[in-house]
């Protein structure tokens, strides 16, 4: 197996980016008002309408203030060294992994910053390989390199098991640093995730997750659209007040105590009756919240493969409802009813419940029941709030795509609204409704996605003058990782 070109990319912030937002809500809100003026509603229900889309506006104006006001976390040079004196240990649990990304993987820990202690990596029981040859490598490339490491095989049990196995490899840890079989983390990735540890309430930290096979085709380019913006707006809001409900497993960072204290709970975990296969990451994440805060690294990046099929990707699209859905049942019991983030799972859900009414009532009731159909400004809304919040994704910029490759991406939108609208919309509550089918239905019959080595990479692109000018320096970072061009 050969080596992919390297990959580098900065995450950078940008003032024309937040101006930039503010005109796009600023049109979004004339839109809306537009709409209720010129429709033929009474006046009972366009006093309601008004009242809805303030609520809307409100919510949306506080979280673009929030996520614009996520830093990076910095270290003075003291609190580096005690950070580079922590014992890190990597969980890697393989299931029927593509043995090409798994690799790929494993070669982004030799290339770090800052190495890990030990990785552990646990096949829990694949069936579609033994990994014979990448174990035999890999123990000989961590040797030599100064890595600790085992690699287990156990009887098939789920992925926590397979982290506990990892865990019980690793009793002198201080931090546990979770990653997927697919994870390949940036050389900076390990050095930046551990920063935020240097606050002492700082228990976990949720890592930056971009895609490898992003131009794989539509369902791919939406998918990474729709999950970066989310990344660096729902989660940067909630992480500029220590409050991440929910980190991702490609990449993140625990406190010891936070996964070996509640290891027996996690591992047997039930809902109805039933054992609980998934959201694993939302469980360390709310045992973490118990603890103290929860943060984001934007720094920290990590990419990943993302479903390439409608079949795959919607397998793991119900597998996140449901286990969002027992998730927060568990957060309405036990996160304190004083803290940020009880809220903020409250309000979430506010925002699900009131914009699945107002689209159920200006689609349905308003033209069955009254004859009025809703103004095509209303329409107009919806895209123009999902241009505001995905001009975080052009934030991110890519050395294997020009600013306006990813411009045609970011113009996509429309199409990641009206299916986060329609048709992701129905499975989120479809999930609410089947949240007791507790499997985890995917990589059953082995790999999924494939790395295929014969895919054309393109080159690092160099960075044009004038973009080079719009990088703040003290966010930005290089990142040079062995990838395809996800």
């Amino acid at each position: 197996m050969t080596s992919q070109p390297m990959l580098t990319a900065r995450v950078h912030r940008s003032g024309t980016v937040l101006a930039a937002a503010v005109t796009l809500v600023a049109a979004a809100v004339w839109a809306a008002h537009h709409g209720i003026t010129a429709a033929t509603y009474g006046d009972e229900t366009g006093s309601r309408l008004a009242a809805v889309w303030a609520v809307t506006f409100l919510l949306l104006l506080s979280q673009t203030v929030m996520y614009h006001c996520e830093r990076p976390r910095r270290v003075s040079p003291r609190g580096r060294r005690q950070l580079d004196a922590l014992n890190v240990a990597v969980l890697l649990p393989v299931y029927n992994e593509d043995e090409g990304y798994l690799r790929l993987g494993l070669e982004s820990f030799l290339a770090q910053t800052r190495r890990p202690t030990s990785v552990h990596v646990v096949d829990d029981g694949s069936t579609s390989s033994d990994y014979a040859a990448v174990r035999a490598w890999w123990l000989r490339a961590a040797a030599a390199a100064g890595i600790a490491t085992t690699w287990q095989r156990t009887p098939n049990a789920g992925k926590r098991h397979a982290q506990a196995a990892g865990v019980k490899a690793s009793p002198d840890a201080d931090i546990y640093v979770t990653v997927d079989s697919d994870s390949c983390l940036a050389p900076n990735a390990l050095a930046e995730l551990l920063i935020p540890f240097a606050a002492a309430r700082v228990q976990s930290v949720a890592g930056l997750v971009l895609a490898t096979n992003h131009r794989t085709n539509l369902l791919t380019r939406i998918t990474d659209l729709w999950f970066t913006t989310g990344q660096l707006t729902d989660r940067s809001a909630l992480s500029a007040m220590g409050a991440v409900l929910v980190n991702s497993g490609p990449l993140a960072a625990y406190r010891a105590p936070v996964v070996r204290n509640n290891l027996d709970s996690y591992l047997n975990e039930r809902f109805m009756s039933r054992r609980v296969m998934f959201s694993d990451d939302s469980l360390l994440t709310l045992y973490a919240l118990g603890r103290g805060r929860t943060v984001q690294q934007p720094s920290a990046v990590v990419f990943t493969a993302l479903p390439e099929k409608a079949s795959h990707f919607t397998r793991m699209y119900m597998r996140w409802m449901r286990g969002s859905t027992i998730r927060s049942v568990w957060r309405m019991r036990y996160l304190p009813v004083t803290g940020y983030a009880y809220w903020a799972h409250l309000a979430r859900w506010f925002q699900v419940a009131l914009s699945t009414t107002v689209i159920g009532w200006l689609l349905l009731v308003e033209p069955v029941v009254y004859g009025n159909l809703p103004p095509a400004s209303f329409l107009v809304v919806p895209f123009l709030i999902g241009w505001t919040q995905a001009l975080r994704y052009l934030g991110v910029i890519r050395s294997d795509e020009r600013m306006r490759q990813r411009a045609v991406t970011w113009l996509l939108m429309p199409l990641a609204v009206a299916g986060s609208w329609t048709v992701l919309r129905a499975m989120r509550w479809w999930g609410v409704a089947t949240c007791a089918r507790t499997g985890w239905g995917t990589r059953q019959n082995g790999a999924e996605v494939a790395l295929t080595p014969a895919a054309p990479a393109a080159r690092p692109a160099p960075v044009q003058a004038p973009l080079a000018k719009l990088l703040d320096p003290d966010t930005e970072t290089t990142l040079q990782l062995a990838l395809p061009v996800r």
